[in-house]
């Protein structure tokens, strides 16, 4: 069974591309997302999960080639448990995101002092002269 989910995290690492046998790209890497919390008057970052994510084919290939470890990514796929036995014996299970749609995020690009849009320059050609002055030009 699977479930199409969204992640807002950062990369733990840089994305690991491959190659299948019949020469399908296949990119992997980990989102870790962490849940905002107010504590008090102040907001904290909550107990990160992590997400392993597969993007195949183009996808992958430009995953590889445009995002690296921290970068901020929005990750739209297809969400299903894996379950396996390790080398001792003990059955595990991880969640796993095909990806559909895979993003750097815009939100967190955005500085401190390009919060607030600029007011423009006023533009000589078509700011009214308020006296008899030399045209600008």
């Amino acid at each position: 069974m699977t479930a199409q989910v969204t992640l807002i995290g950062n990369l733990v690492r840089d994305p690991e591309l491959r190659f299948t046998p019949k020469g399908d790209a296949v990119a992997n890497f980990t989102v870790a997302v962490n849940e905002r919390i107010k504590q008090g008057d102040e907001w904290v970052d909550g107990e990160p999960s992590y997400y392993d994510v597969t993007a195949w084919r183009k996808l992958g290939e430009d995953t590889a080639e445009s995002l690296l470890k921290g970068t901020r990514v929005v990750v739209v796929g297809k969400m299903k448990i894996d379950k396996y036995e390790t080398k001792d014996g003990q059955q595990r299970s991880k969640v796993v995101v095909t990806a559909d749609e895979i993003g750097s995020s815009i939100r967190a690009r955005r500085s401190p002092e390009r919060s607030a849009p600029k007011s423009p320059e006023p533009d000589p050609w078509t700011t009214p002269v308020a006296s008899e002055e030399t045209p600008p030009f």
